[in-house]
């Protein structure tokens, strides 16, 4: 974990405090191939050392593939899905731009392109699935930003649902898991702001009901560039805690009290949720080094 993934996880942690609601973990370890050794074990303990308990046990994505096999197959009985047998390449070398990268043409909508067609069975392994997106906007008033919303056909274009390795995608997991486990709120970084009506949208077509959502501020390194680990971001691990807490109080408009970053965490965690207002990180994305500096 770096600190802008403690971020989201202080965020969630606490409107779950100021709303008696419950906080879970969810380890979305959905592509194994990505899924590097002893990675789970060391988020697990770097919220435990922050005293960001958890409730109930830990959900891990890997051992759900059945439950997004029938939201799949409830999609393919409504005719909301159909094969793709693009790559990647061949999108981006056609596709424009949106919000979230390439906008996919629609080159499948209406059956495999290219004589594909005839070579279904045996391509059966290797085609993608997309999900049908309507020419409306679909939008939703964040808790933080305020309503946000995108003319999904035109500005993202149909989205793949299952890899054409057989993983399945991001989207179908996430949004079957939030269903399945009752979620009424979701708080995450603005990152994910922009495919969030992708998710409403595949919400509706399932009959699921729609979660409220907070997309809190991201911290920037000097570059710019979101703090990440392709960034280079620092380890939680290896940093102050107490520094540490700072900065994510910080960000998040929290007041900064040098007893209460020093205090027992149940003491810490309840003044944070009592003194933290949802509404104070509507402002823009933060420089971590702007913190820093004014501390």
């Amino acid at each position: 974990m770096h600190l802008g993934t403690l971020l989201a996880a202080v965020g969630g942690f606490l409107r779950a405090q100021a709303e008696d609601g419950e906080w879970q973990v969810r380890i979305d370890d959905i592509d194994p191939p990505r899924v590097a050794a002893g990675a789970v074990d060391g988020i697990l303990r770097t919220l435990e050392n922050f005293g960001l308990y958890w409730d109930g046990a830990v959900v891990y994505q890997s051992g759900r593939r059945e439950h997004y096999d029938q939201a799949l197959r409830a999609l393919e009985a409504r005719d909301a899905v159909y094969p793709c047998a693009c790559s990647r390449r061949e999108v981006e070398a056609v596709a424009k731009r949106g919000p979230n990268g390439a906008i996919y043409p629609g080159t499948c909508r209406a059956g495999l392109a290219r004589g594909e067609t005839a070579h279904a069975a045996r391509l059966a392994t290797r085609l993608a699935v997309r999900l049908k997106t309507p020419d409306t906007e679909v939008g939703f008033n964040d808790l933080c930003r305020g309503y946000y919303g995108l003319n999904l056909r035109r500005q993202v274009g149909d989205f793949v649902i299952r890899r054409a390795d057989g993983y399945f995608a991001y989207h179908l997991a996430t949004v079957a898991d939030d269903a399945l486990d009752g979620f009424t709120e979701i708080v995450r970084g603005r990152d994910l702001l922009s495919v969030t009506p992708q998710q409403i949208y595949l919400q509706q077509a399932l009959g699921y009901a729609t979660p409220a959502y907070a997309h809190l501020p991201l911290l920037k390194n000097a570059n710019g560039e979101k703090l990440g680990k392709s960034a280079g971001a620092t380890a939680v691990d290896e940093m102050d805690k107490h520094a540490a807490l700072k900065i994510v109080f910080r960000a998040l408009g929290i007041p900064i009290k040098d007893d209460i970053i020093a205090a027992e965490d149940e003491t810490r965690w309840q003044w944070a949720a009592w003194h933290w207002d949802i509404a104070k990180a509507a402002g823009g994305d933060v420089g971590i080094e702007e913190i820093r500096c004014g501390e």
